[in-house]
C-alpha cells in the first residue's frame, strides 16, 4: 500500500477535521501518501483529490465542521455511480481509504470495499446512532452545544414562568435529548425510541407548578414530535404559558469538545494502522474506553438501543 485517502460524508459532525488531521499526520508517519477527497462520494466519484501534508491539517484540531467538506450523492448509491468511484480510485492509485461518517456512509465503503478499494470506516455522526460504538465524533460537541442552550432558555423561562420545549436533532435516535437533558436537568425528556403520551406531559407540567416550580423544561428529540405541535397540544389542554425552540443546525457547530478531540484522534490513527496492516471492510470504534475494530456488515446490522439505564435515571430525577 502506497497511496491512501480519506473523505467526509454524510452530515458534518464537529470532530471530524480532528480526524482528518490524526488520518493525515499518521498516514505520513506510516510512509503513505495521503491525499484529501473533497466532497465526499460525489468528489471521489469527480476525482476531486487534494495531496496532504502536515501543513494540510495544522490548525484544524478545534474547528467544527469538515475541511474537505461533504455532499450528499444520489449517483452514488447506484451500481454505476459505485464503479464510477472505485475506477477514480484506481486512476489516481489510491489503495486505501479511511471514511468518516454515519450508517450510510458506512454502506458505501462496504460497496467499494467490494469493489477492490481497501476501506475503514470511522464513526462521524452527532446522533450517536451506530449501535458497535459507545461514541460517535461529534456527539460530545452536540450534546455541550445543547446544554449551553438549556442553560440560556432556563434563565428567560424562569422569568416568565413557562414552559419551554426545546427540540434537538435525533431523527431515530435519542441519546442527544438523554444525555443533554439528564445533564442540564430537563423536566421531560421525549425520544422516538420511548414515545410519549400528551396527559403524561401535561400532567407532569401540573404537578411541577403545583409544587412552586417556575418553569419547566422539556427536551424533544425530533424524531418523537413536533415541537410547535407539542406547544399547542399542551396550551389546548392545561392553563400554562409554553414556548418551543427548535436549535437545528447550531448543535454541530462551534469548536470541538477535549473528548472529541482525543476520540477523533484515536480513531482516525486506528483507523490508517489497519490499512497499513492490510485490513478492509472495516470500522473502528470504541468500548469502554478501548478501541475496537470490527466487520462493516456486522456492526451495520447491530440495532441500537437507547442506555435504559439512563433513560430510568433521568426520568426518576425529573
Amino acid at each position: 500500500m502506497k497511496n491512501i485517502a480519506v473523505l467526509t460524508s454524510g452530515g458534518d459532525a464537529p470532530g471530524m477535521n480532528a480526524a482528518i488531521r490524526a488520518v493525515v499526520r499518521m498516514g505520513i508517519i506510516s510512509g503513505f501518501n495521503v491525499f484529501g477527497v473533497r466532497k465526499g462520494f460525489r468528489g471521489l466519484i469527480n476525482g476531486d483529490f487534494e495531496k496532504m501534508n502536515e501543513s494540510s491539517v495544522s490548525d484544524i484540531i478545534q474547528r467544527g465542521g469538515t475541511i474537505l467538506q461533504t455532499a450528499r450523492s444520489e449517483e452514488f448509491k447506484t451500481e454505476e455511480g459505485q464503479d464510477k468511484a472505485a475506477k477514480m480510485a484506481k486512476i489516481f492509485d489510491i489503495d486505501g481509504l479511511v471514511v468518516i461518517g454515519g450508517d450510510g456512509s458506512f454502506a458505501g465503503a462496504k460497496r467499494l470495499s467490494e469493489k477492490g478499494v481497501a476501506c475503514i470506516g470511522v464513526p462521524g455522526t452527532i446522533d450517536n446512532d451506530l449501535a458497535y460504538t459507545d461514541y460517535s465524533i461529534g456527539f460530545d460537541t452536540a450534546v455541550n452545544n445543547v446544554l449551553d442552550a438549556i442553560n440560556r432558555i432556563r434563565d428567560t423561562s424562569s422569568s416568565h414562568e413557562r414552559a419551554s420545549i426545546i427540540e434537538v436533532m435525533g431523527r431515530y435516535s435519542g441519546d442527544i435529548a438523554l444525555y443533554a437533558g439528564l445533564a442540564g436537568g430537563a423536566e421531560g425528556i421525549i425520544v422516538p425510541e420511548m414515545g410519549f403520551e400528551l396527559d403524561d406531559i401535561c400532567r407532569l407540567l401540573i404537578e411541577r407548578k403545583n409544587k412552586g416550580k417556575l418553569h419547566s423544561i422539556i427536551i424533544l428529540a425530533e424524531g418523537a414530535g413536533d415541537a410547535k405541535q407539542l406547544e399547542q397540544q399542551i396550551m389546548e389542554n392545561v392553563d400554562i404559558e409554553v414556548r418551543s425552540t427548535i436549535l437545528g443546525y447550531i448543535q454541530r457547530g462551534g469548536s470541538t469538545t477535549a473528548f472529541d478531540r482525543i476520540l477523533a484522534s484515536r480513531l482516525g490513527a486506528r483507523a490508517v494502522e489497519l490499512l497499513a496492516e492490510g485490513k478492509s471492510s472495516r470500522v473502528v470504534g470504541i468500548r469502554d474506553n478501548k478501541l475496537i475494530d470490527m466487520e462493516i456488515g456486522e456492526a451495520l446490522s447491530m440495532k441500537k438501543v437507547i442506555p435504559r439505564e439512563l433513560y430510568e435515571l433521568a426520568i426518576k430525577l425529573q
